[in-house]
């Protein structure tokens, strides 16, 4: 008896020695509190840069932007605010969209054309007071033949007033960061616009946001549709959608005080860019300006990726599970396309953890580098919550092997 009774005081010790070893192991567990865990938060792009205006665009401003991760790999004095003429309307595509993607209104719904989106000029589809169309092909008017009619319908028709959507698009550009931008209608009109305003790099920042909605770039990319049961055609305004190689959209502009703008996006290989140009003296130097910088970008960079994955499990000390599992999120970079293939990944994790861990705790780190230049980082977390062991727990399981000697 003495014998059992001793096994038991063992087991029991041994499992309370479980529990107070814990703080041998609290260092090893405490990483940085970085302000956000997603997977791009921490990456360093300091040796990709900003190539600032050594190409020759003749145009007024010019950025380059990666769409994944936004970094920007070329601007031309990008933050300077000036007419965008109907670049305006990617704006309103997005509030729209937004709408759309939260079932607030539907592609099938029926619109009713008002006197005041019936009377809008330049490039238009000729809505008539009272008439009808489904609003998915008001949406393919906007994007593809820049309809000023059909944005303004579209406008009052999810926010009652264009005065209404408006205000909702400067709110949204301030959401966005857009720090140069002032909106004054859905358009881009300017004839009487006195501050309607925005910058390259605040029209890259809204392109992004944009195209994060899959269906825009369906229509977008469409060169040629047509509207009312087939009777009026649409060609897109974008002529690089035909011509330019993985060219998926985005949205073009001109008027006297904007000159000739546009916003492209293109893929290839998984690798997607926007360029936006603004203030051309022409809808050809535009064009060529904006196929100069997609394939500057395209010839010197590519995306490095990896995967979110799950990364096994790691040791908890004084936990009700013996091990916790650990993953991370993906990660993606844009390098040099030299760079690419000499990425090393190098997760870092403790030998052991202390109880209690709760899901989405940060365990460890995920480096990646080349050579030893640091070119980003990604938080490991904890996949599920491992509580502290109790002791009424211990004395539980002290019990059940006690019976089991």
């Amino acid at each position: 008896m003495k014998k059992r009774f001793s096994k038991m005081l063992c087991i029991i010790l041994a499992l309370l020695l479980s529990v107070t070893w814990i703080p041998a192991f609290a260092e090893e567990q405490e990483y940085e509190d970085e302000s956000s865990h997603e997977s791009n938060s921490e990456q360093v792009f300091s040796d990709v840069g900003v190539e600032d205006g050594f190409l020759d665009l003749n145009c007024k401003s010019a950025i380059l932007m990666e769409a994944t991760t936004g970094t920007v790999l070329y601007c031309q004095n990008a933050e300077e605010a000036m007419p965008p003429a109907s670049v305006t309307k990617i704006m309103t595509l997005l509030l729209l969209m937004e709408a759309i993607d939260s079932d607030i209104i539907h592609l099938e719904d029926q619109v009713t054309v008002s006197a005041n989106a019936a009377s809008m000029g330049g490039s238009q589809v000729f809505l008539k007071e009272g008439e009808k169309m489904k609003l998915e092909d008001l949406l393919k008017s906007v994007v593809i033949a820049s309809a000023n009619d059909a944005a303004v319908a579209l406008a009052e028709y999810l926010y009652g007033s264009v005065s209404a959507f408006v205000s909702k698009m400067n709110e949204r550009a301030r959401q966005l960061g857009m720090k140069d931008t002032s909106f004054e209608n859905v358009t881009g009109l300017d004839d009487t616009a006195e501050h309607h305003l925005t910058s390259a790099k605040d029209i890259a920042i809204m392109s992004r946001e944009l195209i994060s909605h899959p269906t825009i770039l369906q229509y977008s990319s469409i060169w040629m549709d047509t509207i009312r049961d087939g009777a009026f055609g649409l060609t897109n305004t974008n002529r690089l959608v035909r011509f330019y190689p993985g060219c998926t959209g985005l949205k073009t502009g001109s008027t006297s005080k904007a000159g000739f703008c546009v916003s492209v996006t293109a893929e290839r290989n998984g690798f997607s860019l926007i360029c936006v140009i603004m203030g051309a003296e022409s809808r050809d130097v535009r064009n060529a300006a904006a196929v100069s910088l997609l394939d500057w970008g395209f010839a010197n960079y590519g995306l490095y990726t990896s995967p979110g994955e799950e990364l096994g499990t790691v040791r908890v000390a004084g936990g009700e599970e013996e091990t916790c599992p650990v993953g991370c999120a993906a990660f993606s970079c844009v390098l040099p396309k030299a760079e690419l293939s000499k990425v090393e990944k190098q997760v870092q994790l403790p030998d052991r953890l202390s109880a209690p861990v709760m899901a989405g705790d940060r365990v460890g780190e995920v480096l990646f580098r080349i050579g030893e230049k640091e070119i980003g980082k990604i938080p490991v977390i904890a996949t599920a919550t491992v509580e502290k062991l109790t002791f009424f727990e211990i004395l539980r399981r002290a019990v059940t092997a006690f019976f089991l000697i």
